[in-house]
C-alpha cells in the first residue's frame, strides 16, 4: 500500500483522532464523516486493533509496508515490543523536523527531508525514514535557512519536547535522549498494535 495522499481531516474523524495533535480536525465533528457518521455501531476487538494502529500510522504519515517493517525491527529488540516501535517512529528524521518546528506538518518535514534541505551531523540526509541517534544534530542546509517556510513555522513554534534541544541563535535541533514513552502519542494504546500483528 502506497502513502495516503488524501483528506488527513476525513481520516481524523473516522478514527475520532486528531493525527495532526492539533485538535482541530475533531473539534467541530467529532464523528465520522459520511451519511452514515453519527450511526455507530459496537466495535469489535480487531475493528479496535485496527483504529489504533491505523491512529498511529497515519499520524507519522507511513506506508503500511513501512509501518511493518518497523514493527517488526522493533520486536526483535529487548524490552516492550509497542514501546520500542514507537520510541523507533519517534525518531525518524521527518518528525523530529516536526518536533523541533522546522515545519508546520509533518508532510511539510518530509517534504524538506526529500529535497535535501535537511542535515544530519552536518551532512545532508534525504530519507525521511533515517533514524536519528541521541547526540546527532539536524539542522537546515545553509542555502535552504531563508525558505519562507521555514521561518513560518520557527516562528510559530513556541515549544519543545523535553528529549530534544534547540539553539535559537544557530537554528540547530539536537535529539538529546531516546523519548520516554509518556513524552508523546500519550493517548495511543500501542499494545493494542501488538495484538494487532500478532493475531494467529
Amino acid at each position: 500500500m502506497s502513502r495516503f495522499t488524501g483528506s488527513s481531516w476525513k481520516v481524523s474523524r473516522r478514527l475520532n483522532y486528531s493525527i495532526s495533535e492539533t485538535g482541530k480536525e475533531i473539534q467541530r465533528r467529532k464523528y465520522a464523516p459520511g451519511q452514515h457518521g453519527l450511526k455507530r455501531s459496537k466495535a469489535t476487538e480487531y475493528a479496535m486493533q485496527l483504529r489504533e494502529k491505523q491512529k498511529v500510522r497515519f499520524t507519522y504519515g507511513v506506508s503500511e509496508k513501512q509501518f511493518v517493517k518497523t514493527f517488526n525491527y522493533a520486536s526483535k529488540q529487548a524490552g516492550k515490543t509497542g514501546e520500542n516501535f514507537l520510541k523507533l517512529l519517534e525518531c525518524r528524521l521527518d518528525n523530529l523536523v516536526y518536533r523541533l518546528g522546522f515545519a508546520s506538518t509533518r508532510p511539510q518535514a518530509r517534504q524538506l527531508v526529500n529535497h535535501g534541505h535537511i542535515v544530519v551531523d552536518g551532512k545532508k540526509v534525504d530519507i525521511p525514514s533515517y533514524r536519528v541517534k541521541p547526540g546527532q544534530t539536524i539542522a537546515m542546509k545553509e542555502s535552504s535557512k531563508d525558505l519562507v517556510i521555514v521561518k513560518a513555522a520557527l516562528e510559530g513554534r513556541h515549544s519543545r519536547a523535553e528529549y530534544l534541544e534547540f539553539d535559537e541563535e544557530k537554528q540547530v535541533g539536537k535529539l538529546v535522549r531516546v523519548p520516554e514513552r509518556n513524552e508523546f502519542l500519550t493517548d495511543i494504546d500501542e499494545q493494542q498494535i501488538v495484538e494487532f500483528y500478532n493475531r494467529g
